[in-house]
């Protein structure tokens, strides 16, 4: 049995975590979040550590490695807002715990470099969460693909379309600096997929860059890829806009034909966190192409469709 600790307890996808720890056989010791609205820690673990303050979260992880304490952290679960995740990597490397880390990893593609440093100079690991890549469905079409002959390329179109409500835009999310923008916090699930199924980028352009909404166009090594982001409901196509205009759409075609993957989400971030546990997690050098290409979208100039903006 392994000992977590778990930053950003309050938010979103914390639950998924604690879900995840909890079915793989584990324990959570101790949690942070400046909001106390936790209750939610009772349904999984009930008698973890508790903080307010990531000072004495801090010191708390230190004193358990520290003592000989059956309680020492060996992993940090990360679900904090997006601009803390590099610091809250780093603490895990620091006391000696490898980190399990939501996407995105970091905002910034120089970070990585510095967390692969660290990963050796403390001899830890760095994991993120990549769920799409254990989806069965996914894994299938990836090996459809991987199975075609000759110099096919595939022809896809990307829309994700997820409306949000004003709370949003005042949110830590709705904040560029802390979030990365549409791109990076709504997009780099759906930019990861696409690279990992289709490889890399050959070039990217950039038609759209908005607050609430982006577009452009990826030439991959097998696939010309038209791609659109949105939090607008009047984004949505008419049979999916709801009276209150609150839905979701998602769609994916390659070469006109729907992929279906809707299904089998209950159980993906378990699944990656089985992976991590055997060894077998998504690193730093995975989640590596999706930070670099979020990162040149969201400091490209918008161009017309016929010029491109080159990516490294």
């Amino acid at each position: 049995m392994k000992n977590f600790a778990l930053t950003g307890v309050a938010g979103y996808i914390a639950p998924r975590h604690l879900k995840a720890i909890k079915d793989t056989g584990n324990r959570l010791v101790a949690a942070v979040d400046p909001q106390d609205s936790v209750g939610i820690l009772d349904s999984f673990f009930p008698d973890s550590s508790f903080f307010t303050e990531f000072e004495r979260f801090d010191r708390h992880l230190e004193k358990l490695r520290r003592g000989n304490s059956t309680d020492k952290v060996h992993y940090i679960s990360i679900c904090s807002p997006n601009h803390l995740h590099d610091a809250h990597i780093r603490l895990a490397l620091r006391i000696g715990a490898d980190a399990i880390c939501e996407k995105p990893l970091v905002l910034n593609p120089w970070n990585l470099d510095a967390l692969a440093d660290l990963e050796k100079e403390f001899n830890a690991r760095v994991y993120t969460i990549l769920q799409l890549r254990v989806h069965p469905d996914l894994i299938a079409l990836k090996e459809k693909i991987h199975r075609s002959t000759g110099e096919k390329r595939y022809r896809v179109r990307l829309m994700y379309i997820t409306t949000r409500g004003r709370w949003y835009r005042y949110s830590w999310k709705g904040n560029n600096e802390r979030s990365g923008g549409i791109v990076t916090n709504i997009g780099i699930h759906f930019f990861d997929l696409l690279l990992w199924l289709f490889g890399t980028v050959q070039k990217s352009t950039v038609t759209t860059l908005e607050e609430e909404r982006a577009g452009g166009l990826l030439e991959l090594t097998n696939a010309d890829v038209e791609w659109f982001l949105s939090l607008d409901a009047n984004d949505l196509p008419g049979e999916h806009r709801r009276t209150n205009g609150r839905a979701t759409f998602r769609s994916i075609t390659i070469d006109g034909e729907e992929i279906e993957f809707s299904g089998g989400f209950t159980d993906l971030h378990t699944r990656v966190y089985e992976e991590t546990l055997a060894g077998r997690g998504f690193g730093i050098e995975d989640a590596r192409p999706s930070v670099e290409l979020v990162y040149s979208i969201r400091n490209a100039n918008v161009t017309g469709r016929k010029e491109g903006v080159g990516v490294r």
